[in-house]
């Protein structure tokens, strides 16, 4: 159904064509045997990780940091528990490393393995985990 009497298709239209689009596509996708993923899916996949910075990463390799998968883990885990308390740029500490995170980009923006005498500001949190 064509409202606006112009060239452009309307919202039910273009929902109709992406509907039917989808359905071709895992209708395909089903005879092949493959799995579909939605775009939804991948971005909130995607989303869910910790992301590190040129910086942060930097840091890591030229201070020898490596991180263990359970490390790792605990990390991810320290970014949730800042989200729900409401921080926006925290300190996580994991063992003996230091990561400032960026809470609502889920980025590391900067890491230290050495805190003996470091001095951490502008943070709102801070997670020892």
């Amino acid at each position: 159904m064509n409202i606006n009497n112009s060239n452009f298709a309307s919202i039910d239209e273009m929902r109709h064509k992406i509907n039917a689009a989808e359905q071709k596509t895992n209708q395909t996708a089903s005879k092949t045997g493959e799995k579909t993923t939605t775009f939804g899916e991948v971005l909130q996949s995607t989303a869910d990780r910790v992301r590190f910075s040129k910086h942060a990463a930097r840091r890591l390799e030229t201070r020898n940091i490596s991180m263990t998968k359970e490390q790792q883990a605990r990390l991810e885990e320290a970014v949730d528990q800042a989200e729900e308390k409401g921080m926006t740029e925290s300190l996580v500490m994991v063992d003996d490393l230091a990561f400032i995170l960026n809470v609502k980009n889920k980025t590391i923006v900067t890491a230290v393995n050495d805190t003996s005498n470091a001095v951490f500001t502008n943070i709102d949190g801070a997670i020892i985990n």
